[in-house]
């Protein structure tokens, strides 16, 4: 390494390895896997001039050196917090990655493409209360639920969209609003069929946990654990078993209180 950087190179990298940390972040959040997002950030710093990038990740921080004859090394870390999976947003980052390390863009251009993807609105409320409930009322008709069943567990998962969004603004920790979710979708199901609004308490419940299980986090953590990213794996995978489980204590209290046998 040169013994005295330049100033100009220094900032250089600095800038462009913040944004790398940005994009990284923002895949993270949205529901990469670990071995995408440091591939990325790596494809971005080479494609700007780093000679050497080491990237570390697991699911709640990001740590990346960079090296180089003009700058030195230079290292930045990113805490990662609030996870919320977008599958669109995760696309339109993949190919923002993709573009940078094609085309080299200015600085600039790749904030300004970075603020548009953070700051682009994702489905409307009224739209995802019509998406919790279709997926509501076909999980209870696939595990063999009435069509009345299915009308009390889309209007539930309407309800439960509303009451996950309120969680939300509260800014609860994610185990304690998941139990207050699914104690509440568990008493509502309860009281439907015990005022005449469905048939089984059962294919009422399994309808509405099912928007609630952390499918995306335990599908990331057998991913990453097959990549040979052990930590970040193990990490996302006690985290959705754990979370599974504060799910279904939240049911089962719903169950008890209700005076439903389980």
């Amino acid at each position: 390494m040169c013994p005295h950087p330049d100033r100009q190179a220094v900032d250089y990298a600095n800038e462009y390895l913040s944004n790398a940390l940005s994009i990284g972040e923002q895949m993270l959040r949205s529901g990469a896997e670990v071995s995408r997002v440091e591939d990325s950030i790596r494809r971005i710093c080479t494609a700007y001039g780093a000679e050497r990038v080491d990237v570390f990740t697991i699911t709640s921080s990001i740590v990346v050196t960079i090296s180089g004859k003009a700058f030195g090394t230079v290292t930045q870390t990113r805490r990662i917090s609030g996870l919320q999976f977008d599958l669109r947003r995760l696309e339109r980052l993949n190919e923002l990655s993709r573009l940078i390390a094609q085309h080299l863009p200015p600085m600039e251009k790749v904030e300004e493409a970075l603020e548009r993807i953070r700051t682009t609105p994702g489905h409307s409320f009224p739209t995802q209360l019509g998406i919790w409930a279709l997926i509501s009322a076909s999980f209870t008709l696939f595990f063999g639920g009435s069509w009345l069943d299915a009308v009390a567990s889309a209007l539930i998962g309407v309800l439960l969209k509303y009451a996950d969004r309120g969680l939300k603004w509260l800014e609860l920790n994610g185990f304690l609003a998941a139990l207050l979710c699914s104690g509440f979708g568990g008493l509502l199901s309860f009281l439907a069929v015990q005022w005449g609004f469905g048939d089984s308490v059962e294919k009422i419940n399994i309808g509405n946990i099912m928007l609630l299980i952390p499918g995306i986090m335990l599908t990331n953590s057998l991913r990453d654990l097959f990549n040979g990213d052990t930590i970040s794996g193990l990490l996302r995978f006690l985290e959705a078993v754990l979370l599974s489980m504060t799910i279904a204590a939240g049911f089962v209290a719903a169950s008890v209180i209700g005076g439903v046998s389980v």
